[in-house]
């Protein structure tokens, strides 16, 4: 069977030549651009042994797993999980057959996923918070709290659109045999869409791992408050952030990774596809 596609013609000869060109001439500058990086970080004495001496160094590293990334993912954790249930309440509350309970539940999702996230943080240290004696028990419940309304609010979309992406048949049929509303979306509506929302609810969590670093500007405990003593104990600003930014990027591409599995192993594209352009309208009838 012929693979050529019914979308677009097949590039010829003289397209295909060129098309390599532009990708030969591309790498070309990308290695350009990565050896020139390397030589400058050389020139500069970046690459020094004892600048990179923390990363190998038994207490700095357990300093930098313990304080730094089992904080962060503790905050992070605790942010998604209570993210999930904000979710749950207010995208269920979107769908709502009264009007003021979806209206109110409008106004709070859209409020807080238009909020910046670090103003939050900034508002739960010195309002929410402020009576805390300690500074570190402020910043890290502020960023859980920041968190916490921001992806929660991503997320009420997110359960609205899994809601309405399950055929409406499936409900219909549920109130034709007598069940209530509640039952209808407790044992029909949602066991069956929760699947299209696992991807974007893992996705989701890689957000709130990456957002934990804006605590640095309140000095909330995690990866980012390692930052700064640390390159003032060896004046190696380029090599704590490789290394800090290094372990943000392997923890969110396992994330990454489990949420591509899950999409595969339990739910097709075409669903996912469907969810994540409902979630991005935000609309959406009750239910």
């Amino acid at each position: 069977m012929s693979n050529v596609s019914v979308l677009y013609d097949a590039p010829g000869p003289r397209t295909v030549t060129r098309h390599r060109l532009y990708t030969v001439l591309t790498s070309v500058a990308l290695l350009a651009a990565v050896a020139f990086a390397v030589w400058r970080l050389w020139e500069t004495g970046q690459l020094a042994g004892e600048k990179w001496e923390f990363a190998v160094t038994p207490r700095y590293i357990e300093a930098i797993l313990v304080d730094g990334l089992l904080k962060t993912l503790q905050m992070a954790a605790l942010a998604i999980v209570a993210a999930v249930v904000f979710g749950l309440v207010f995208g269920i509350g979107k769908l709502s057959e009264h009007r003021p309970i979806r209206w109110v539940c409008w106004v709070v999702v859209e409020f807080f996923r238009a909020v910046p996230v670090l103003m939050l943080m900034i508002l739960g240290f010195f309002a929410i918070f402020g009576s805390m004696d300690n500074v570190s028990s402020r910043a890290y419940w502020s960023v859980v709290l920041a968190l916490m309304l921001y992806n929660g609010s991503v997320l009420a979309e997110v359960f609205r659109a899994g809601v309405l992406a399950v055929p409406k048949g499936q409900g219909e049929a549920a109130y034709a045999i007598g069940m209530r509303k509640t039952q209808v979306m407790g044992q029909v509506l949602l066991p069956q869409g929760v699947k299209i929302m696992i991807p974007a609810i893992i996705s989701q969590c890689v957000v709130a791992l990456k957002d934990t670093s804006l605590g640095y500007y309140i000095l909330a405990p995690g990866l980012t408050y390692l930052v700064k003593p640390l390159y003032q104990s060896f004046n190696n600003h380029v090599a704590v952030i490789v290394v800090i930014g290094g372990i943000y990027v392997l923890v969110n591409l396992l994330l990454t990774w489990l949420a591509t599995w899950v999409q595969r192993r339990f739910v097709g594209e075409k669903k996912v596809l469907e969810v994540s352009n409902l979630a991005a309208v935000g609309g959406g009838a009750p239910v």
